[in-house]
């Protein structure tokens, strides 16, 4: 039976645990540099925090949860919810263990794996689960270090500071901050808010489940199954959307702009909030509270470029200085960074990085040519403008768990054949340049402009092409 660490225990990481239990393997090793589990989950603990996908979907399949407290939850309802599914499946993760590097040992075909605490583990298998989300993104600006109050990212929210009655600059208008910001507002004497771009907004359809409605998923499963499909089916609807249908594409705008104009009355700010750039290009975010926030006495918002940060606060190229006693950066994350800063070398010693130099590639988002017998969760092209990333790693999951059936039953290990590997990401690269991804600068994409991070289809295709391991698609890989 083949052992295997996986790097990560997020959603990803339990997700492929729990597969691999399920399937009667036991050599299974989930190592996670945290005290606790729960990945993005875990690390965003900011007012606010939550889901921008309905907990019936963003669930595994196998793991219903009828007591999800509300349509889309927060933060401390999914972790502990992860935590439940982990439990379950008896899935114990070696916490305080941080991977630092993984070299293939090509003379016995084994993955040699470095820690932070100087401890060399050693598996069959490398499963790194690291996620796209983890590693938060500072941004670039003359005299950050020079400020003298309070500053954090909201990804490491110091709950040590206290913001009521404070002067709060909130650099960033993503996915964070249209959550936080109304959160804090109330009690905040003073709310900057730094947008460089405006975020398309739709209203968030959400809802408090009421004990009726937790009986009623308890007793009679198929209800909950059931707005699980819708939601499934609303987001592969966008998702066409995205790739390049307009009529869907101007529906999802008309309906962004209906609820600004409804929401947001004065003409000014209205004009600050309409955005510039082709809807679908950064992810379209849900919020009934956002709009309202930025229109109490206590905020402005502020659409000049940042010049730098001073002592006081920060300025901006007009000139003008905006005092602050805390600075909170909403910056978003390294999504393109993948596996950083783990070190990881393939046959030959090659450094997965230096391949990796173009921007990130693998064949299914899971396999990279020339890094036997590793599998990457949440890898290059599976994230999902629409949709839940939960579905992709369940997906994921059954692929590699049929990789590593193979690998135990014929005894060698599987390496992607570069051709195959490839074709695939010309493929992919080809139907992204046709995406609305590519129509302005966002997460999604590489310094150089390559999308790396985005699944260009439905998660029906994903779901068909990962359906079943071609093993054709692979060289073996034997003991020198």
């Amino acid at each position: 039976m083949p052992s295997v660490l996986i790097i990560g225990a997020g959603f990803g990481g339990i997700g492929m645990a729990v597969e691999l239990r399920r399937a009667g393997f036991t050599d299974v090793t989930v190592l996670e540099k945290a005290a606790e589990l729960g990945g993005v989950w875990r690390e965003n603990t900011y007012p606010g925090a939550g889901c921008d996908i309905p907990s019936p979907y963003y669930s595994f399949s196998y793991a219903p949860n009828p007591t999800w407290p509300m349509r889309f939850s927060l933060r401390a309802d999914i972790k502990d919810y992860l935590a439940r599914v982990a439990a379950r499946h008896g899935i114990r993760p070696r916490y305080g263990t941080e991977v630092t590097g993984a070299s293939w040992d090509a003379d016995r075909a084994r993955w040699v794996v470095e820690t932070g605490t100087g401890e060399v583990l050693e598996a069959d298998v490398l499963v790194p689960a690291v996620g796209q989300l983890s590693r938060p993104s500072m941004p670039d600006l003359p005299g950050m270090a020079s400020f003298t109050g309070d500053s954090f990212h909201s990804a490491r929210w110091d709950h040590s500071v206290d913001l009521t009655g404070k002067r709060v600059a909130v650099i960033g208008t993503g996915a964070s901050a249209i959550q936080f910001v109304p959160a804090i507002q109330p009690s905040v004497a003073r709310l900057t808010l730094f947008q460089r771009s405006a975020p398309y907004l739709v209203p968030k359809p959400d809802k408090q489940y009421r004990g009726w409605h937790k009986r009623l998923f308890r007793r009679l499963p198929v209800t909950q199954q059931a707005e699980r499909a819708y939601f499934w089916t609303v987001c592969e609807i966008a998702t066409l959307g995205v790739i390049g249908n307009r009529t869907i594409t101007r529906t999802v705008e008309w309906l962004s702009l209906h609820h600004l104009r409804k929401q947001v009355p004065n003409p000014a700010l209205r004009a600050k909030l309409t955005p510039d750039y082709r809807i679908g290009c950064k992810r379209v975010l849900f919020s009934n509270e956002y709009f309202p926030a930025l229109q109490q006495s206590n905020v402005h918002v502020e659409t000049s470029a940042i010049d730098s940060v001073t002592p006081s606060g920060v300025r901006t190229a007009d000139g003008v200085t905006h005092d602050a006693d805390v600075i909170v950066y909403g910056t978003g994350f390294t999504a393109t960074d993948f596996l950083a800063p783990i070190k990881v070398r393939g046959l030959a010693g090659v450094d997965l990085g230096s391949t990796w130099a173009g921007g990130a590639r693998a064949y299914l988002g899971m396999t990279v040519p020339g890094f036997p017998n590793m599998f990457l969760m949440y890898g290059p092209n599976t994230n999902l403008g629409a949709g839940s990333i939960v579905y992709m790693l369940e997906r994921q999951a059954r692929y590699i768990r049929q990789a590593i059936r193979h690998i135990a039953t014929h005894g060698s290990g599987l390496d992607v054949r570069p051709d195959v590997a490839d074709r695939y990401d010309g493929e992919m690269q080809q139907r992204l340049a046709n995406t609305a991804w590519t129509t302005c600068h966002s997460w999604y994409r590489e310094g150089a402009g390559r999308v790396s991070t985005n699944w260009p289809g439905l998660v029906t295709e994903y779901h068909r092409r990962t359906k079943t391991l071609a093993v054709s698609d692979f060289r073996t890989v034997v003991p020198r």
